[in-house]
């Protein structure tokens, strides 16, 4: 669908209802809070090389047109042709934007859009529908594996001899059957690889390559679901997972089995720990057993100590207990945020080591954030009139929560006495910088990708 259509309805009127005189708007991004202390900032480059990177065709406005006005609106056709025959059908419009990747404290300025014809000064707010829906989502999820990532990292340095070894894998992307949307598991799917390397959202390695330049940027293992576990009857639960041992165990593999559909402790004590100890114990990988039911904050933990009981454990230096190597846990029924924090609380509790446990999230991950989790906004903050830029804010009484930042603004990054850190300042005040601090730059201009950063790079930004 054409850039012309992602719009919400009323923006096709927007055109009409400037001030006299007005040539530039000048709109900017931003999240107003939530309950993460930072964003991961994430979105712009794949957006702008989907949307903006092709030109709008004279089939494209003919579309349009017609939607528009069936619709009920009179569209600003002459705004469009111009868009067509001046500018070659790219959209005359200058984006800035912070790094990809960055982890910037909510509050500040993320993006900036402002048209550069002045005969077109509708076309800057004309795209927050597209491009804001394009920038809050993956930031949202990309901010919130961050946050699980810290939950999951503080545990290991406590409980565990390899933390760094350990965090690379020990979230696993779920989530791409609950998402909406292929393009949400392909969006919410790669924010999540910017923090983890586990994934089963397909979709999410193929935005991360289609977009950032990456080659592999995730990884998965064979994998049992109910239908192949049930599909040989409850008699012969024991023939399925010495099928899974066969089919993928070996020196240096990993294998998971959903081991719940019956009787997970029976599974545990008696199939695993028991007629099947020898085969995982001398198989040379590990196995991954995975409960799908019950309580998520007390199942894995009762599965790791019957598993400990069956097939021993060993006391690491910070005195927290570990399965052998060849014997793992993962929890993905149940996890989001809070459930995972208990979890990892009760594990410490019981000195059991969070290298025992990976998790997996689901829709925890990718559906269950809206705009509104960390409050997005895209607003108008200084228009051009009559040759002079003006400051413009919006600051209602009933929520000054709600209140916009004014004027043309700029994102720095500087030092000062025993801290850096982000902050928004305005544009005029930020050219009298080192413009070596100034992060927010220019990533589109009319046409153009100014900016085309790696899948490593932005990874890279986003490291605890």
């Amino acid at each position: 669908m054409s850039i012309l259509l992602d719009v919400d309805s009323y923006k096709l009127s927007h055109f009409r209802q400037y001030p006299p005189g007005t040539t530039h708007v000048s709109s900017y991004i931003e999240a107003r809070g939530g309950p993460f202390d930072n964003a991961v900032f994430l979105g712009p480059q794949a957006w702008i090389k989907k949307n903006l990177l092709t030109p709008i065709t004279n089939g494209d406005r003919d579309e349009w047109e017609m939607i528009a006005r069936a619709h009920g609106f009179e569209p600003n056709v002459a705004g469009v042709d111009r868009i067509i025959k001046k500018h070659g059908g790219f959209l005359p419009v200058t984006i800035e934007a912070a790094p990809e990747g960055a982890v910037i404290p909510t509050r500040n300025v993320l993006s900036q859009v402002v048209n550069t014809d002045p005969e077109l000064p509708w076309l800057t707010s004309y795209l927050e529908t597209s491009y804001l829906r394009a920038i809050w989502y993956p930031t949202t999820v990309a901010s919130l594996s961050r946050k699980a990532k810290e939950l999951i990292y503080a545990s290991l340095v406590r409980s565990s001899d390899d933390p760094d070894g350990q965090i690379a894998f020990k979230l696993h992307d779920f989530g791409a059957r609950g998402a909406t949307s292929e393009e949400a598991a392909g969006l919410g799917g790669m924010a999540h690889l910017v923090n983890f390397m586990g994934t089963d959202t397909i979709s999410g390695l193929m935005t991360a390559r289609r977009y950032y330049q990456a080659d592999m940027p995730g990884f998965s293992i064979p994998a049992a679901e109910h239908s192949t576990i049930t599909a040989w009857g409850k008699e012969s639960e024991v023939d399925a997972y010495r099928n899974m041992l066969s089919q993928f165990g070996g020196a240096g593999k990993l294998v998971a089995v959903v081991s719940d559909s019956y009787d997970i402790y029976h599974a545990v004590d008696v199939l695993w720990g028991g007629e099947l100890r020898s085969e995982v114990m001398s198989m040379g990988g590990t196995l991954v057993i995975r409960p799908d039911s019950g309580d998520p904050t007390t199942m894995p933990i009762e599965v790791i100590k019957r598993l400990m009981k069956t097939f021993g454990s060993t006391t690491n230096s910070k005195g927290y207990h570990v399965l052998p190597s060849c014997v793992r846990v993962i929890q993905g029924d149940g996890i989001n945020l809070a459930s995972l924090e208990t979890i990892l609380a009760n594990l410490e509790a019981e000195m059991i080591s969070t290298d025992n446990i990976a998790f997996g999230m689901g829709a925890g991950l990718l559906q269950k954030v809206d705009r509104d989790t960390m409050q997005f906004a895209m607003k108008a903050s200084a228009v051009k009139q009559n040759g002079v830029w003006r400051e413009v804010y919006k600051d209602p009484i009933s929520d000054h929560r709600k209140a916009s930042k004014r004027g043309r603004l700029a994102l720095v990054y500087q030092c000062g006495i025993g801290s850096c850190g982000y902050r928004t300042v305005s544009e005029d005040y930020a050219s009298t910088l080192n413009q070596d601090d100034v992060v927010m730059r220019p990533i589109y201009q009319n046409g153009e990708l100014l900016v085309d950063d790696s899948f490593a790079t932005i990874r890279e930004r986003a490291q605890l």
